[in-house]
């Protein structure tokens, strides 16, 4: 396919109640900011416009998660995330304390000493406000911190579902030299996204639930964009015999392989019969799982 036909469909308006309360907290707690990291899966799509708004006014850090799985052939993006007095980025892996993690609190102090602190110049200890849309590992981002430096368990809840923080938190000490708080805060989308196409990569990251977009559109633009990229690991996944273009024969091969059914109630004119019949929802929702597990091969949705 040249182009994905998303039908008519809009997932733009998922903006929860709790989402609108948390970005108030959020420009509120700017003002005692020293610096904003911001946690992203995706380069692009992945960052919320309404919060690039506040990036010019504080120095800011880019923290690309899961970049195991990201493909190695698609470049990310400039580090430099905004304009304000100062910028940089850094790239991890998914759910681990990795090594990387140790450049964020050395980068965040530099970029905090070269800039300029306002009302703030007085005091000897960094606050952070750590951003980012639903379900991109904010919360694990912090616990990690916390355990590279300060050698502490975990201090914020975290999941594998978008909405696990719902309110911007009191501060976390993450460092001791410097010393250091960031600022657990709920994950925020833009009351519009830009346009579909953008709410269906988050979607495929986690960032929207499934059930309010759609396993079946979900695994189909998935399909469509792992064969507009050549990767075609999911032939093999799945034993099948060449690459497809559509997500019916798919999902129909991965319920059958898989034995992913389901029994349905059939009325008839002797009684209720019941049947069994194969269950795409399950099969679509095994595609995605596998997608974010990286079985599918090293994706970069941008």
């Amino acid at each position: 396919r040249e182009r994905f036909d998303f039908g008519g469909r809009d997932v733009a308006s998922w903006f929860p109640r709790h989402m609108a309360k948390g970005l108030r907290q959020m420009r509120l707690a700017l003002r005692r900011a020293d610096c904003l990291v911001e946690r992203s899966h995706i380069p692009l799509s992945g960052r919320n416009p309404a919060l690039q708004e506040a990036l010019g006014i504080r120095p800011h850090v880019l923290v690309l998660n899961k970049m195991d799985l990201a493909d190695a052939r698609r470049q990310p993006v400039s580090a430099g995330a905004g304009p304000g007095g100062g910028s940089g980025g850094v790239t991890g892996r998914a759910h681990s304390d990795s090594p990387v993690h140790l450049q964020v609190v050395p980068m965040v102090a530099r970029l905090v000493a070269d800039g300029p602190r306002y009302h703030r110049a007085e005091s000897s200890e960094h606050n952070i406000l750590v951003i980012g849309v639903p379900n991109v590992g904010k919360s694990s981002l912090i616990n990690s911190l916390r355990r590279l430096h300060l050698k502490k368990g975990k201090a914020t809840a975290v999941g594998g579902e978008p909405g696990i923080t719902k309110a911007v938190l009191s501060r976390i000490q993450v460092c001791e030299k410097p010393l250091m708080y960031l600022v657990d805060t709920p994950g925020v989308l833009p009351p519009r996204l830009g346009d579909v196409e953008t709410g269906m990569k988050l979607a495929l990251c986690g960032a929207i639930h499934d059930h309010l977009v759609g396993e079946d559109i979900m695994a189909d633009y998935l399909l469509y964009t792992l064969n507009k990229q050549q990767q075609f690991r999911y032939v093999q996944r799945y034993r099948l015999g060449q690459p497809c273009d559509h997500i019916e024969p798919l999902l129909k091969h991965v319920a059958l392989t898989q034995g992913r059914t389901q029994k349905v109630k059939v009325l008839t004119g002797t009684g209720n019969v019941n049947m069994k019949m194969l269950n795409y929802p399950a099969a679509a929702y095994e595609f995605l799982r596998d997608f974010r597990a990286g079985h599918l091969g090293r994706v970069t949705l941008d």
